[in-house]
């Protein structure tokens, strides 16, 4: 089966600034991303309908029979079973929200999903399931994310028991530990939900691991630094690092946060770093809901959430002592430093803090990249470049002149 996982327009800009680097099923909720939960899910080809200027990274791959998918959608047994099931001219949908369809579109341009609903016969989807439309879905549903996924990698499979005699276990029937994986005089308490350590992962010593009450995930080759309090329902992702408190946290990988401090009900992308004593608050005084701001709108829009911390995009970082306030939006590639409290939407390529901004040279934020690319035995290609270039191109307009 040819499967392209497409990027809904709205949705896509909801998603921003994470959508920015990557398609929306790139997008990191549990264990494993969107795109990864599909392939173990439903078998097939998979690709990617996107803007063209991600295209070059994540290009789509037709065939003669083309299944086009919701990068947004968290899969379930029953969309599988209803997926496998769908005929050609027909649009699987749940209250006018589409999921997926047959066809061909030759380009992200092209996508016209307004059209496809009044053109095909549509089959409504009657059960319930997770789409992630905003940034704070990502946190929101993380909890349940690990969980679904947890069965889904651990399923007939038997954990590496542990061997450190310092280590307290509480729940160990719902903890999974991947070979190659080190822990060290830690406390893994998975009574509530559960907990997975992935595949060379590090639980540096005295470090507290608490599943929450969905669970929590240590992917591959991350690394918790001494002392680190991880309560429930967070992530850290692939080769991340961290340290300090951290709760109800998506970070996606390869970004490090290895210092005290705390970071709460946020979702962090690729390539970004915390300087010591890095701080967000995640609750406002007068305890109101928290408004974040929305790309769409060109406002700050309500979230509904009444915890709600920290979005940090691709290749962003702050100093020591950084302190970002409840609601606070980074773009891509920003620079934050200095006392006091920078503002709560901070554009792409922005170099300051508090005392104001100014604008962060593409060229030096690229060889910034390279380096830190290096460092994990990774290059920065051109088209990662290119995407970045066009990222401070179309961001221009919310920086100072």
């Amino acid at each position: 089966m040819n499967i392209i996982l497409f990027d809904h327009p709205d949705i896509r800009t909801s998603l921003l600034p994470f959508t920015y680097t990557r398609p929306e099923a790139g997008i990191r909720c549990g264990i494993l991303t969107i795109r990864e939960k599909w392939e173990r899910m439903m078998p097939g080809d998979y690709s990617w309908l996107t803007e063209n200027f991600l295209s070059g990274k994540f290009p789509q791959h037709k065939s003669n029979r083309n299944l086009y998918l919701n990068g947004c959608v968290l899969p379930d047994a029953n969309l599988v079973n209803a997926l496998q099931a769908l005929k050609p001219n027909r649009l699987l949908v749940k209250d006018d929200f589409p999921i997926a369809f047959y066809g061909e579109v030759a380009s992200y341009e092209e996508l016209d999903l307004t059209g496809r609903l009044s053109a095909y016969e549509k089959l409504s989807f009657s059960h319930e399931f997770i789409a992630i439309t905003h940034t704070y879905d990502i946190f929101v549903h993380n909890g349940a994310a690990v969980r679904s996924d947890f069965e889904l990698i651990t399923k007939g499979r038997k954990s590496m028991e542990i061997s450190d005699p310092y280590t307290v276990v509480y729940g160990s029937e719902n903890i999974f530990i991947e070979e190659g994986a080190v822990i060290r005089a830690a406390v893994l308490n998975a009574e509530k939900g559960v907990i997975y350590i992935g595949a060379h992962a590090e639980i540096g010593e005295g470090s507290v691991v608490r599943s929450g009450a969905g669970g929590t995930a240590i992917c591959e080759h991350a690394v918790l630094s001494i002392g680190t309090k991880i309560n429930g329902d967070t992530t850290v992702g692939p080769w991340g690092k961290v340290g300090g408190e951290v709760n109800n946290v998506v970070i996606f990988g390869y970004s490090n946060k290895a210092h005290d401090g705390f970071l709460g009900n946020s979702v962090v992308g690729e390539w970004c770093n915390f300087g010591a004593d890095a701080n967000t608050s995640n609750l406002t005084n007068n305890y109101k809901k928290i408004r974040l701001w929305h790309y769409g709108a060109h406002c700050f829009l309500d979230t509904g959430q009444q915890f709600c911390g920290l979005m940090m995009g691709d290749h962003s970082k702050c100093g020591i002592n950084t302190m970002f306030n409840a609601g606070t939006v980074v773009r891509v590639s920003a620079n934050i430093h200095g006392s006091g409290y920078p503002r709560n939407f901070i554009p792409s390529f922005s170099n300051g803090g508090a005392h104001g901004f100014v604008t962060y040279p593409v060229n030096q934020a690229l060889k910034t990249a390279d380096i830190v690319y290096k460092r994990r035995n990774k290059s920065l290609t051109d088209e990662d470049a290119a995407i970045l270039k066009h990222i401070f191109e179309v961001t221009k307009k919310y920086r100072p002149a």
